[in-house]
């Protein structure tokens, strides 16, 4: 049995939660143990958001059962009415996360037959207690950017493996072993993809998107490759043909890297096509077909190299502008 850091704030900060609301001499001070369990998120801006939300549902919730119970009396078909009320509009505002820690605040108005201002203070400070011990416990987070240069790097390695594997098996395809390593680095990408994400989610001040614009970029280059190795099948030309983009695989292979902006490789690109227009042209439809899937293999490769060189390009005009 493993206990994740989370469990332990969530823990804590419940406890914590509650003593502060005994020592308070609040009503129902175990509910505000309870608010701190919901409110612990997996991010800062995530308990932050769901904080700010709860107390807004709250103000909600208060006015409407307030409603419910003085027309229809304290009692559960009021709360039923009430709760008929409470979940759309909490939807419809998007505060859903509040509907049942705050339907259990309901009930204590329920119970205790009142909306006295000491009451409506007693609620409003257990649900600021737990929220606000997990918003606190919340502001340590474990750094992952290491680990998410980390991922880079194996993501990097796995490229620069499937590119030589491509140009090992230009004409002479055997393409299993690539398929599966596509499958594995999409899977790897979009694990990372998602530490990005909440890497973003723990950022206060700054809205640094870069590593999730990273891995959406590898994501949809990988999902290029895997189309290519598909086309390595039908290619069978003359092996004068596939001397070129032998050699420029092997080049993207060795200089795949994060910082690579793929300009030299798309001039090498367009080189390949230089050459391949001065061919003679095909003799047969075979030959037409063979070289068909030769062409387009090209094109998916230069599509694939142009996905990184506007990522590049984007890149270096956000970090001048923050420069500015």
């Amino acid at each position: 049995m493993r206990i994740g850091l989370r469990t332990i704030k969530t823990a804590v900060a419940a406890i914590l939660s509650m003593l502060l609301a005994n020592v308070l001499n609040l009503l129902y001070a175990p509910a505000a143990g309870i608010i701190a369990i919901l409110s612990v998120g997996n991010t800062k801006k995530a308990s932050l958001y769901t904080g700010l939300g709860r107390l807004a549902s709250l103000a909600i919730a208060t006015a409407i059962s307030f409603v419910c119970f003085q027309v229809i009396g304290y009692n559960a078909i009021a709360f039923g009415i009430y709760l008929l009320f409470f979940i759309p509009v909490s939807a419809t505002f998007h505060l859903t996360d509040g509907i049942v820690v705050n339907s259990v605040l309901v009930t204590h108005y329920m119970m205790e037959q009142s909306y006295s201002l000491p009451l409506l203070i007693n609620e409003l400070l257990l649900m600021s207690i737990g929220v606000g011990f997990a918003l606190a416990f919340n502001l340590y987070m474990p750094n992952i950017e290491k680990q998410l240069k980390e991922d880079q790097e194996k993501i990097e390695d796995s490229f620069r493996h499937i590119l030589s594997g491509m140009a090992a098996m230009l004409n002479h395809p055997s393409r299993d072993t690539l398929k599966n390593s596509c499958d594995k680095l999409l899977i790897f990408i979009r694990d990372g993809q998602r530490r990005a994400q909440m890497y973003q989610e723990n950022q206060w001040q700054v809205e640094d998107a870069y590593y999730e614009e990273y891995f959406s970029m590898r994501r949809t280059q990988v999902r290029i490759l895997s189309d290519m190795v598909q086309l390595l099948d039908g290619i069978q030309v003359e092996e004068v043909l596939v001397e070129d983009l032998r050699l420029l695989l092997n080049f993207t292979a060795a200089t795949f890297d994060e910082d690579n902006d793929g300009k030299e490789i798309l001039k090498r690109i367009d080189q390949v096509y230089q050459v391949y227009r001065s061919k003679t042209l095909p003799r047969n439809r075979e030959e037409f077909e063979n070289r068909a899937r030769l062409f387009q293999f090209l094109q998916s490769f230069k599509s694939f190299i142009e996905i990184k060189a506007e990522f590049s390009k984007s890149i270096t005009k956000l970090n001048e502008e923050t420069a500015t």
